[in-house]
């Protein structure tokens, strides 16, 4: 149980440390890297707050752990979200949100444009990141912060 309460308590952190980012420093620096620490916060504090639930429900029997995180990921995906009010839609963002940090990590070259990141891939893909898109994932890592809070510690 202990470290269930370490992961939601990692991930509040990781909440809180990415608003203040996007809310404070970001409205006074304008820095559109900074952009890309506020999504690699949000998705630490997502996988934390993801790996508190996968905890909880294995320590009720409701599910199996593995020591591979894809599929542990797989799991929340198909029997955990529904039991902590996430819709279809907040698993989209997850998704998006993991993948768009990935692909920050693999990319050879990322730049500023306008009010906007764009990163590109090794074949010239782009992703395009933009203050509300980071806003939105924001919006979701709070709701499933909220959500796995209420459930976890009732």
């Amino acid at each position: 149980m202990e470290k269930i309460f370490e992961n939601l308590e990692k991930s509040e952190k990781s909440f809180q440390t990415a608003s203040h980012l996007l809310y404070v420093t970001y409205s006074l620096v304008r820095d559109k890297n900074l952009l890309l620490k506020i999504l690699t916060e949000i998705k630490i504090g997502i996988a934390s707050c993801i790996n508190a639930i996968l905890q909880y429900e294995y320590l009720y029997a409701r599910i199996r752990l593995s020591s591979n995180s894809q599929i542990n990921f797989k799991t929340f995906i198909e029997k955990c979200y529904s039991r902590y009010n996430l819709s279809e839609t907040d698993i989209k963002r997850i998704k998006k949100i993991f993948d768009l940090v990935e692909k920050h990590k693999k990319s050879p070259f990322e730049f500023s444009k306008q009010e906007k990141i764009v990163i590109l891939s090794e074949n010239m893909n782009s992703e395009i990141i933009t203050l509300e898109i980071i806003k939105g994932f924001l919006e979701t890592f709070k709701k499933i912060l909220e959500n796995a809070k209420t459930t976890i510690l009732r």
